[in-house]
């Protein structure tokens, strides 16, 4: 073949193949049995032994050729809790559970890089494959990290990719800094005395009350947080009362926030919990927040961020990768990776989302285009940290 890009094409039968089984058998955060099985057994096909069970269901695949440097790549593995609605041939086979993001493009791509190690060993060094659980808000990165990923898979830098609707197909962009934002949820448990809806003077009116929470929640970000700066705080469920007639004892409210610095984090917290604490007082009832950070900001280093845009102009055209994109307020934890190791979190530009086709949505379908060349960027990305040695 005379181009990586070349190799992949030639073999992109076998890609969509892949991929499209993936995505008939999706399972959730933790429970990604079937699937670290079926990436397994790829691997053993290339000739490589995976270790498994770091974060319960991840795989890890290494190859080595010489001596040099020791690079992490890393696919993520998990479906989403969604009633798929596209009507493909290889939809979902789990009611209830698809590939809604894209996770069974991703582990196709780093498989198909693998192949391409496997085969060529064209490299100098160590290329640990990282095929991780969890990536839908359980932490599964994190998970890996506690189980001794990097003790027992030592890198110096470590690579991510998404796919990403509404940028160009089959285009890069990365940036040095934020790429993606934090991500913390919250739990408002509202409780008081309980009353008949026609005589609510004898009780505390706790929808009332989580109406004003959620209006002055807003306010954080509109009034608190600089203007140079940025954030969102979401209430996205709100639980109480049974009845027509009654004025529930107990609410409850959820949500999520995000944000790109400890600082404006700091003071979401803060604020919150000043709101829950003045409406408790306003109104006379208990309101207590539970706070939970999540997911770290997924910040790319300069130098890492460099060689995974040159690899990604070596695929593309340097006329379809970008560096000035802005970040986006979605979470990724690749961040805890990023936390650990310097690194970068790449996208490949999915193309249109003319019909639903978007990130975590029912009607989402995965571009089997993109799958040549994302896998051609995990090889090329591969070749030039491993070219380039050991981050300063």
């Amino acid at each position: 073949m005379n181009t990586i890009r070349d190799y992949f094409q030639s073999i992109e039968a076998d890609l969509k193949e892949w991929r499209q089984e993936l995505h008939q058998n999706p399972e959730l955060a933790f429970e990604e049995h079937w699937t670290s099985d079926f990436v397994a057994e790829k691997l053993k096909s290339f000739g490589y032994e995976p270790v498994r069970g770091l974060g319960g269901t991840g795989v890890v695949a290494t190859i080595s050729n010489g001596e040099g440097p020791s690079v992490g790549l890393r696919a993520d593995m998990d479906a989403l809790p969604i009633l798929e609605q596209t009507n493909l041939p290889f939809a979902s086979k789990n009611s209830g559970k698809m590939h809604a993001c894209g996770h069974d493009g991703h582990m196709t791509m780093l498989l198909a890089a693998a192949r391409y190690f496997a085969e060529s060993r064209d490299f100098q060094g160590t290329l640990h494959f990282i095929f991780q659980p969890a990536e839908e808000g359980e932490a599964g990165a994190d998970a890996m990290i506690k189980d001794g990923l990097f003790e027992q898979f030592p890198v110096q830098e470590v690579y991510g990719l998404h796919n990403w609707p509404g940028l160009e197909e089959g285009s890069f962009a990365g940036r040095v800094g934020p790429q993606m934002a934090a991500f913390d949820v919250f739990e408002i448990k509202i409780t008081g005395q309980g009353a008949h809806a026609a005589m609510p003077h004898l009780g505390k009116d706790l929808l009332l009350a989580a109406a004003n929470i959620q209006s002055q929640l807003q306010s954080i970000i509109a009034r608190s947080v600089d203007p140079l700066d940025t954030g969102v705080v979401s209430v996205t469920q709100i639980h109480g009362g049974d009845a027509w007639n009654v004025l529930p004892s107990e609410v409850i409210m959820r949500g999520c926030t995000r944000h790109f610095t400890s600082k404006v984090q700091d003071l979401i917290e803060q604020q919150m919990s000043e709101i829950c604490q003045g409406v408790a007082r306003s109104f006379g009832i208990s309101v207590d927040l539970d706070y939970m950070r999540r997911y770290p900001s997924t910040v790319n280093t300069e130098r890492e961020t460099e060689i995974a845009l040159s690899a990604a102009k070596a695929v593309a055209g340097e006329d379809k990768v970008s560096d000035t994109l802005p970040p986006s307020m979605a979470s990724e934890d690749f961040a805890f990776m990023l936390q650990k190791k310097p690194g970068c979190y790449l996208w490949v530009g999915a193309g249109s989302t003319e019909g639903g086709c978007m990130l975590h949505s029912p009607t989402y379908t995965f571009n089997d285009k993109i799958l040549a060349p994302g896998a051609a960027w995990w090889v090329n990305v591969a070749k030039t940290a491993l070219k380039r040695g050991t981050s300063a």
